[in-house]
């Protein structure tokens, strides 16, 4: 009996190292719950165990992430932005969804407000969802994301994509073409030197924007 008490306990240990394993190497080390049902039948209350010792974080509803081993059994947790992208990239696929929009400046440095939303283009329509971790929302906006002008960017949890200074700027500017958000402003003013002049033509002809780019020129 003990033998086989003993045996249960090896196989558990095996099992959480094994996950751990799978969500520390997964694209943004982040997996969804449903990943992991070849390891355990019932995923949720198991990670929700390794939750509680520290080595998983939960981004969202079914969504996890690695915890970095210096901040194992600590109160880490990933920015937003980092967040966005993993749990959008859990959906989708490596270097498929797009930090985008105000998310886009703020890992371009052009926003230093923190913000309680996470932008992420992706390629179908999906509600938004509510964070696990804190007061925010990730909000995800349907886009043709191969097409987006895009650069890979360094996040909490490993390089994702995100729109360039000048794809930015433009979105930016057609959502609000009155240029009455604060944030928006503020981030278009200082992305705007970050930008070259013949990218932002180029993408503003493919993407329909030339009257969009006009008017953000003009008011340079």
């Amino acid at each position: 009996m003990q033998r086989l008490v003993d045996l249960t306990k090896l196989s558990i240990v095996n099992d959480e190292r094994e996950v751990q394993r799978l969500i520390a190497r997964a694209p943004m080390r982040t997996v969804r719950a449903a990943d992991l049902a070849h390891v355990y039948a019932h995923p949720g209350p198991q990670l929700a165990i390794l939750e509680r010792r520290g080595v998983v974080h939960k981004l969202a509803y079914g969504f996890y992430c690695a915890v970095p081993p210096e901040h194992v059994g600590g109160t880490w947790r990933p920015t937003i932005e980092a967040a966005s992208a993993a749990v959008a990239t859990a959906m989708y696929g490596d270097r498929v969804p797009v930090l985008t929009g105000l998310t886009a400046a703020r890992v371009h440095r052009a926003l230093p407000r923190a913000i309680g939303v996470g932008y992420v283009a992706v390629p179908t329509q999906r509600r938004a969802l509510r964070m696990a971790d804190r007061e925010g929302e990730i909000r995800f906006v349907m886009r043709a994301v191969g097409e987006l002008d895009a650069i890979a960017v360094t996040t909490d949890l490993g390089q994702a994509l995100a729109t360039t200074p000048e794809q930015t700027v433009l979105d930016l500017a057609r959502l609000d073409p009155r240029s009455e958000d604060v944030d928006g402003r503020e981030a278009i003013d200082a992305l705007w030197p970050l930008c070259d002049p013949e990218r932002l033509g180029q993408i503003a002809g493919r993407q329909r924007m030339k009257a969009t780019y006009a008017r953000v020129a003009a008011g340079r």
